[in-house]
């Protein structure tokens, strides 16, 4: 038996041996450090006996499968420490995930004073080092045996698989857990974890069913690894929108209005406001775009002739009972068939396209209330929605302006790096979610995948992730907790201008089809805040800050040259306040920078007289006294350029 290890060399063995007994053949170290085996590309337990040639890759914790077997271990760890300290909680599922693991749990919720206990069960576990050990049961007795341990969740996992499944568990001591592995040899594998959070969580992702709680944690390698990894969520934490966005004063929720209603404070509407007007100025001076203002609802015959009756009522806000009301309306949850309602009121020539309409869109979507969160997840939001009316021949060209101009804006803001583009494809083996034929399909995904590679886009494909009615790419970012969401979409359509009877006179004098484009330039304008909170931790390029410039004042003597100073600056199109305030200098100066104001600037005896301003700004520091028109020079270029400046000096605390 030739056993083909990662770094090319082979050991031969006359009869079969577990991985473990050839990872003591190569050497003790690595097998005291081993956690798993990866046979032909399979990851399987240490005491798997491997009885023909193969490849061997024995795996640590340094390895990212083999840390998440040490994580995977971790969560039955759990499992068992919550079943000891809380009889009557029920078992549902734990994995290991990329960052840890969690597991969920029928049970009440979780405090942090409860989660301090269960890591010290858990420890506890760890000590006695029980081993890990896999035996199979028949699909009946597998039930059976877990019914009789009142584990609901687990029987019904089981009874989704195959009548003929041998159903795999692990026990460690006398906890015993539905799992197909692979796993630890011993608990003591586990050498640095912690337990981080809590949250609901509804079983299988879905709201009609019930409400869990699952507890997160993570695992490492190290001591040292897991502190660096806590340190990390700490400083996460910081910048999490829905933390910061608040204490900022950009955006509140409050209860009695709703979840998924966010109210924009004064600042975070006036940068919103700032986003929206660059956009569409963007889009129709430099674009082509023409604006349009259409009804935030409509009659469900509306819906009915764009298919969203049919294919997305759920996620829609309905007014009215269809079954007793002569006439019921739906909040808009998108605004493409309005637009193309604008483009019906006439006529249009071959030499008419393509049409651009862009519209600053209010819409409403009814998600789940376990998806709501911050300005990420909302069920009423604003987007730079627009479409594009195209013959034909047109399309491509049209499609790869589209994503030009969603590269120009994602750059400005300095995101283009952070996203990754993804190519979302209809399901051929789910085909009554879609309208249109196969070739159609086929044929458009082709189009943009064509698209993508011609102008070196990475890309992934996503089968399933299509709307109803056309594939698209969909531009995604990942949250600071990682947590991946669209941010752009730009969409291929070949079918709605059928559906709505939309043509165009060519040159012959016959009525055609034209072609569609469904395109965001920023995509959701609070989700876009959000990103751009996480991304700058508050600290926004000037063009975008709410308060760009704070005059300070030493004292009072020389608040009437502070209130001349901002006058100036306001008349210069500069975001600008004074600090009125009785306080010292210093007091003032440190509530300006944690309000993240850009540039403050310090006026007192020798400024008034001189005409200057002392200038301290979070880029550099103290910049020393400037005229104040060479201030204001210097700012409104870097507003006006969308300048991102570099941050060259350490945050004094």
């Amino acid at each position: 038996m030739r056993i083909t290890l990662k770094d090319g060399s082979v050991k031969e063995y006359a009869e079969s041996k577990s991985i473990i007994d050839i990872a003591f053949d190569i050497s003790e170290g690595l097998a005291r450090a081993a956690c798993a085996g990866e046979v032909d590309g399979e990851v399987v337990d240490l005491r798997t006996v491997i009885d023909q040639d193969c490849t061997l890759n024995i795996l640590t914790a340094r390895d990212e499968e083999g840390l998440r077997v040490v994580r995977h271990t971790c969560s039955h760890v759990l499992a068992e420490a919550v079943k000891n300290l809380f009889p009557e909680a029920k078992l549902a599922i734990g994995p290991a995930i990329d960052t840890g693991y969690y597991y969920d749990f029928e049970a009440a919720p979780f405090s942090r004073e409860d989660l301090d206990k269960i890591e010290k069960e858990m420890k506890k576990i760890i000590k006695k080092g029980a081993k890990l050990e896999k035996y199979t049961l028949p699909r009946e007795e597998a039930m059976k045996f877990m019914e009789e341990k009142g584990e609901p969740y687990k029987v019904e996992l089981i009874r989704d698989l195959p009548e003929d499944s041998v159903i795999s568990f692990y026990s460690q001591g006398d906890f015993v857990d539905l799992c197909a592995g692979p796993h630890l040899m011993s608990t003591k594998g586990i050498k640095a974890f912690k337990l981080t959070s809590s949250s609901g969580a509804y079983w299988r992702g879905d709201s009609d069913r019930a409400m869990l709680q699952r507890i997160y944690g993570s695992a490492f390698a190290t001591k040292e690894e897991l502190e660096a990894y806590l340190q990390h969520l700490e400083d996460i934490k910081k910048r999490d929108h829905n933390k910061l966005g608040r204490e900022m004063e950009l955006f509140t929720t409050v209860d009695v209005i709703g979840q998924g209603l966010p109210l924009m404070m004064p600042k975070g509407t006036k940068m919103i406001q700032t986003l929206q007007r660059w956009i569409e100025d963007e889009e129709d001076n430099n674009w082509g775009y023409v604006r349009t203002k259409t009804p935030l609802m409509a009659k469900s015959d509306l819906y009915k002739i764009s298919g969203h009756w049919d294919h997305y009522k759920d996620g829609m806000f309905v007014l009215g009972d269809e079954e007793k009301d002569k006439e019921v309306f739906a909040l808009r949850p998108m605004t493409c068939p309005f637009q193309y309602y604008v483009y019906k009121a006439s006529q249009k020539s071959y030499r008419d396209l393509p049409i651009r309409y862009g519209e600053t869109s209010t819409l409403f979507r009814n998600e789940d209330s376990g998806e709501m969160h911050g300005l990420t997840r909302v069920r009423q939001f604003t987007i730079s929605e627009g479409h594009l009316v195209v013959r034909p021949d047109q399309m491509v060209e049209e499609f790869k302006g589209c994503l030009a101009l969603a590269k120009k804006c994602l750059t400005t803001l300095g995101l283009q790096e952070d996203v990754t583009y993804h190519l979302s494809k209809w399901d051929p083996e789910n085909k009554e979610k879609y309208i249109g034929e196969p070739e159609v399909w086929n044929e458009t995904e082709q189009h943009i995948r064509n698209i993508l590679i011609e102008l070196d886009v990475p890309f992934v494909e996503d089968v399933g992730e299509a709307a109803f009615y056309g594939p698209k790419v969909d531009i995604n970012a990942k949250n600071v907790y990682g947590k991946e969401d669209t941010m752009i979409t730009i969409q291929w359509d070949a079918l709605l201008a059928e559906q709505f009877d939309m043509y165009y006179i060519d040159q012959n004098g016959e009525k055609v089809r034209p072609c569609i484009i469904h395109r965001t330039s920023i995509g959701c304008y609070e989700r876009t805040l959000a990103w751009l909170i996480e991304k700058y931790a508050g600290m926004f390029p000037t063009w975008l800050c709410p308060e760009q410039v704070r005059v300070l004042p030493i004292s009072d003597k020389y608040l009437a040259y502070a209130e001349k100073v901002e006058k100036e600056l306001k008349a210069n199109g500069i975001l600008a306040t004074v600090d009125t305030r009785a306080e010292k200098i210093g007091y003032k100066i440190r509530e300006t920078r944690l309000a993240k104001v850009p540039y403050m600037l310090v006026v007192g005896e020798k400024e008034e007289a001189e005409g200057k301003v002392a200038v301290r700004s979070r880029f550099l520091g103290d910049e020393g006294q400037k005229d104040l028109q060479e201030f204001i020079d210097a700012i409104c270029k870097e507003i006006r350029t969308k300048e991102i400046r570099k941050i060259e000096v350490q945050e004094q605390k």
